[in-house]
Order: C-alpha cells, then sequence, then structure tokens
C-alpha cells in the first residue's frame, strides 16, 4: 500500500496539473516584474522531482538540462510550455516506482545525495517539495489572474 505521505503528494501533483489546464502556450511565456513565468515553473518543479527522486535517490538525470534551465537562482528564461510538459511527464512517471516504494523506515533514513548524507530524511524532502509545489499553485493561480483567464480552479 503507498504510504499516506506519498499519497498526498501524488494528490498535490494532480492539484497543480489541474490548475495549469487551460493555460495557453502564449500565456505560459508571460512574466510580470521578477515573476518567473508558468512554463519556467513547470520545468522547475521537473528540474525538483528530478533530482530528489531520480538524481540524489537513484542516481538518474534525465533530462541534465533541467539542472541548468530551471535549478533555483536559475537566469530568468521563457522555454516552450509544450517542451517543458514533456519532461515534467517523463520525470513524473520516472518517478513513481520509487515514491510508491517509500515506507515508514526509508522514510525516515537519510535521503543521500552522490552516496553522502545530506542531512534531510526522505520524508522531510517529500514534505518540502508538497509545500513547494503549493507555493507554485499559488503562484501560477496568480499569474493566470493577471493573464485575465477566467473559471479558473478553486483550491
Amino acid at each position: 500500500m503507498t504510504h499516506p505521505l506519498v499519497q498526498q503528494f501524488l494528490f498535490t501533483r494532480s492539484e497543480w496539473l489541474r490548475g495549469l489546464k487551460g493555460v495557453s502556450e502564449e500565456g505560459s511565456l508571460q512574466h510580470f516584474g521578477p515573476m518567473n513565468c508558468i512554463s519556467w515553473t513547470v520545468g522547475h518543479l521537473a528540474w525538483h522531482e528530478q533530482r530528489y527522486w531520480l538524481d540524489f535517490a537513484q542516481g538518474i538525470v534525465l533530462f541534465p538540462s533541467l539542472n541548468k534551465e530551471f535549478a533555483f537562482g536559475a537566469p530568468m528564461s521563457s522555454p516552450p510550455l509544450n517542451e517543458v510538459m514533456k519532461m515534467y511527464k517523463a520525470v513524473t512517471k520516472a518517478t513513481l516506482p520509487y515514491l510508491e516504494s517509500l515506507d515508514i523506515e526509508k522514510l525516515t533514513t537519510e535521503l543521500l545525495r552522490h552516496g553522502k548524507p545530506s542531512g534531510q530524511s526522505i520524508g522531510s524532502a517529500l514534505h518540502r517539495i508538497t509545500y513547494h509545489y503549493w507555493y507554485h499553485i499559488g503562484e501560477v493561480q496568480a499569474i493566470r489572474q493577471m493573464l485575465g483567464n477566467l473559471n479558473l480552479p478553486v483550491y
């Protein structure tokens, strides 16, 4: 059975995708002041998932470009939404077997980074990325309001 913390994370992912429904390619590229655009944010969350659940946990990097273009502190850019969505979907699909394997013992052990303890348990990393998703869900909905999108999801 999938651990409840993982179930909550998977639910959060589904809410993220629900918040992106109806975003146009053009709208996804719009910047407001120092805010990153929606398409960049999709790539950013793909980077986070690849970093934690593939690279740190398993030594797998599907898309090296995520580490350069979408990491925390990466320069502002406007990548095509369809391209980052393909990467996002590939990364999240690849993470499912690992996430579904997590149990209470694994969640409380150290999260490995290239074979060295990071000081963060897998469980705390799962909490962190879940809350990070919710931050970006709110941010994307604010951008969509500024774009004049109507009938946005209610959370």
